[in-house]
């Protein structure tokens, strides 16, 4: 636009500079009048014509730029590695499909409408809008476990072959849940999994970087261990059981199902060839039942 007010500017004094000058008097000039100089009208267009283009072409370049640094950013993106919010679901999933053959969780399986009686559950103790997912697994390998999600959500692991043999109630099957969702909760999993170098790692991006597998395959390893291996200790049980007794105390039927599913669990693990590694996961039911009854009080 610079262009165009000079242009201007001298058109304007080059007008004033003509009008203002003195005109020598010749015959001719008496006949013709003031001689002028002829304005050039053709340049004066190109001129405005040029000075409009030149902008359009800024304008055309701001936008292409911007164009481009958005595919960049977007290119850029497909390199991010989840946040905290959703590396957990990212990574248990993993997990799930990595173990796939060894879960069996890719068979037909039958609507025993468990996410609804575990909701209904979780709303009579309390808990509301807890997202959650129940994979039902076709193996004794896994009886029952849950794994770290997103913020606010959840993933169960259940054995079908396990409920049935022990022919749990819809009510004792969300008993069982409601351990692992207090397990998760209390951060237990995320303790023993969490590897040296993940806290830098979520959330990172390896855009023309080596992607550190590494990493993934520890926790990996950590996940098979803690699931297929050592599960929870005792204190991690005992407290666990507490909290469990503790909520189940306000209503009687809730209680005594628990008491009575961890009977069952405790007369399987003696009995039944199948399910001895349970003991190794979650010490120990006959332990818990202890921990259950009420204290005899002492006789003085």
């Amino acid at each position: 636009m610079k262009t165009f007010f000079l242009t201007v500017l001298l058109i304007t004094f080059s007008v004033a500079a003509a009008q203002e000058a003195p005109v020598a008097k010749t015959k001719e000039s008496e006949d013709v009048g003031p001689m002028v100089a002829p304005i050039e009208f053709d340049k004066i267009q190109d001129v405005i014509k040029k000075d409009r283009l030149g902008s359009e072409v800024v304008k055309k370049k701001a936008v292409i730029r911007k164009k481009i640094k958005k595919r960049q950013r977007k290119k850029v993106g497909r390199y991010n590695i989840p946040d905290e919010s959703e590396f957990w679901s990212f990574f248990s999933e993993y997990w799930l499909v990595k173990n796939a053959t060894i879960l069996k969780w890719d068979f037909k399986k039958p609507d025993y409408g468990l996410e609804e009686s575990f909701k209904k559950f979780l709303e009579s103790v309390g808990i509301f809008e807890v997202n959650y997912k129940i994979i039902l697994v076709n193996t004794p390998d896994v009886t029952h476990f849950g794994l770290p999600s997103n913020t606010n959500e959840f993933i169960f692991i259940l054995s079908v072959p396990f409920i049935r043999t022990l022919d749990l109630s819809k009510l004792e099957i969300s008993l069982l849940l409601f351990e692992d969702y207090l397990r998760v909760k209390n951060g237990f999993f995320k303790d023993y999994v969490s590897v040296a170098g993940v806290d830098s790692f979520v959330g990172g991006n390896f855009y023309k970087k080596d992607f550190d597998f590494s990493l993934m395959e520890k926790m990996a390893n950590k996940y098979d261990e803690i699931i297929y291996d050592k599960g929870f200790n005792f204190q991690q049980q005992f407290k666990v059981t507490n909290r469990m007794s503790a909520i189940l105390k306000s209503n009687a039927k809730w209680w005594n199902a628990y008491y009575l599913m961890i009977g069952k669990i405790d007369n399987l693990v003696k009995t039944n060839i199948l399910y001895q590694k349970y003991l190794k996961i979650y010490p120990s039911p006959e332990l818990q039942l202890s921990w259950l009854r009420p204290k005899k009080k002492k006789v003085l």
